[in-house]
C-alpha cells in the first residue's frame, strides 16, 4: 500500500503554508509599521522611584520639649504647632528687656528735657554777662570822672584807689561771667548732640533696647514649632521632657500633594529626551490599572555616580565599564496624584514619548518665581513689632500673655 501523499491534497497544503507565510509577512509589517511610527519614540525604564520635598522640623534655639503635638502619619497644616518647648526663660528675658526699653526710654526722654533746662541757664549766664559789663562800664566812668580831680584835691586818692579796685572786680566779673556764658553754651552742645536730628522713639539708645524686645519676643514664639507646610508628619525623633538644641532634627514633614517622579535613564537613552515630552507611568502599588501622566521638567547636571558619596575612581585598578544613569525629573499630573495618592520612594514604570524633538535638553532660564515660600514667619516678626510698641504707648513692660506667634494658634 502506498504512503505517498494524493496529488489532490499538495495545492491545499501549498495554500495553508501560502497562508501562514502571508500571515507572518502581516504581522511582520504590521509590527515594523508600529515600531517605526510609534515604538521607536518611545524610551522606557523602570529605574525610576516617587520623590518629593522632606521638610525636617528643627529649632531654631534650645529648649525642653513640654509638649508633642504631632505623631507619625498624623497630617498637619502649616501653621499648627507640632512641638512646644518650655518657655519660661524666654518668658522672663522678654520682661526684663521690655522693662531695660522703658528706662531707656525714660532717660532719653530725660534727655530732651534737659535741653530746655539748659538752654534757660544759657539764657541766664547771659543776663548775668550783660549786669557785669554794664556794672563795667559804670566802674570805668566812675574812674574817668575821678582821675583828673585827683591832682587838684577834689578827690581823695583813697577814693580814687575805691573806684580802681571797683573797676577791677567789675573786669573780673565780666571775664567769670563770659566764662560762665561760654561754659552753659558748650553743655548745651554737647547736651544737643544727643538728641538733635532724632525723636525719643527713634533715638539709637531706645532702639538699641527696642531690639533686644524684638529679638527676646522673637525668642518666645520660637519655643512653639510651626508646620511650615501642609504634609504628613514622619520619623518623629523627639521625646517629652527632652533637651534639643538648635537645629536638631525633630521630626519631618513630607507634603505628599506635590510629588514628583526622578526617572534614571541610560546615557544612551539621553539624546531623544526633551523638556515638555510627556511621559506615562505606572506605580507598582497600583500595577497597570491605574496609569499616571506628567511631563519632562528637567535633566540632571550630572550622573548619580559623580554626585555619590563616595564616588568611582575608574582611573585606578582594573576598570570594567557600566553604564551610566543620569536623573530625569518628570512633573506628576495633580488630578492624577490626587485620585491615586502616593509615597515617597514607590517604584514607577516609567515611558516617554520622545517624537516631539522641539523642546531643550537642558534648562537655561533663571527660575523667575520661588520654587517653595512662606508667610507663616512674618506674624511673628509682627508680634515681635507689636511688643516693643506697646512698650513704647504704655511707658513701662507689658507682662506677656502668651507665647504669640502663628505656631501658638490652635
Amino acid at each position: 500500500m502506498s504512503t505517498e501523499p494524493s496529488t489532490e491534497n499538495k495545492p491545499a497544503r501549498k495554500r495553508g503554508l501560502l497562508l501562514i507565510l502571508m500571515a507572518v509577512l502581516l504581522a511582520a509589517a504590521g509590527w515594523g509599521i508600529w515600531q517605526w511610527i510609534y515604538a521607536r519614540h518611545q524610551m522606557s525604564t523602570d529605574n525610576a522611584y516617587v520623590a518629593g520635598n522632606v521638610v525636617q522640623i528643627t529649632p531654631q534655639q534650645p529648649g525642653t520639649v513640654v509638649a508633642i503635638l504631632a505623631d507619625d502619619t498624623d497630617f498637619v497644616q502649616a501653621g499648627q504647632p507640632l512641638v512646644r518647648l518650655d518657655a519660661s526663660d524666654a518668658r522672663l528675658a522678654l520682661e526684663q528687656a521690655q522693662a531695660q526699653l522703658a528706662q531707656t526710654l525714660r532717660e532719653v526722654r530725660t534727655l530732651y528735657a534737659n535741653n530746655g533746662t539748659v538752654q534757660a541757664q544759657v539764657t541766664l549766664r547771659e543776663a548775668e554777662l550783660a549786669r557785669a559789663q554794664t556794672e563795667l562800664a559804670r566802674a570805668a566812668a566812675d574812674v574817668e570822672r575821678r582821675a583828673p580831680l585827683v591832682a587838684g584835691g577834689a578827690v581823695g586818692r583813697e577814693e580814687f584807689q575805691h573806684a580802681q579796685a571797683q573797676l577791677t572786680a567789675a573786669r573780673n566779673a565780666v571775664s567769670s561771667a563770659q566764662a560762665a556764658v561760654q561754659a552753659a553754651r558748650e553743655q548745651l552742645g554737647a547736651s544737643r548732640t544727643q538728641t538733635d536730628g532724632t525723636t525719643a522713639a527713634q533715638h539709637p539708645q531706645v532702639q538699641r533696647a527696642a531690639a533686644r524686645v524684638r529679638e527676646a519676643a522673637l525668642a518666645l514664639q520660637r519655643t512653639v514649632l510651626p508646620a511650615p507646610v501642609d504634609g504628613h508628619v514622619a520619623k518623629r525623633a523627639v521625646q517629652l521632657g527632652q533637651r534639643v538644641q538648635a537645629g536638631a532634627p525633630l521630626m519631618t514633614l513630607v507634603s505628599l500633594q506635590q510629588l514628583w517622579v526622578d526617572a534614571n535613564f541610560k546615557e544612551s537613552q539621553l539624546q531623544a529626551l526633551r523638556i515638555g515630552q510627556p511621559a506615562r507611568m505606572e506605580a507598582d502599588v497600583y500595577g497597570s490599572q491605574v496609569v499616571y501622566h506628567g511631563k519632562v521638567v528637567g535633566l540632571g547636571a550630572g550622573t548619580g555616580a559623580a554626585f555619590a558619596l563616595l564616588p568611582a575612581q575608574n582611573a585606578t585598578g582594573n576598570w570594567i565599564k557600566i553604564v551610566q544613569r543620569v536623573p530625569v525629573r518628570i512633573a506628576l499630573d495633580p488630578q492624577d496624584l490626587a485620585a491615586h495618592p502616593l509615597r515617597i520612594g514607590l517604584s514607577m514604570e516609567v515611558t516617554i514619548d520622545t517624537q516631539d524633538q522641539s523642546g531643550k535638553s537642558l534648562a537655561d532660564t533663571p527660575r523667575a518665581t520661588p520654587l517653595a515660600s512662606t508667610t507663616l514667619y512674618d506674624q511673628q516678626q509682627a508680634d515681635a513689632d507689636a511688643a516693643v510698641q506697646r512698650v513704647m504707648t504704655a511707658g513701662g513692660p507689658v507682662r506677656p500673655t502668651g507665647t504669640g506667634g502663628a505656631g501658638a494658634r490652635p
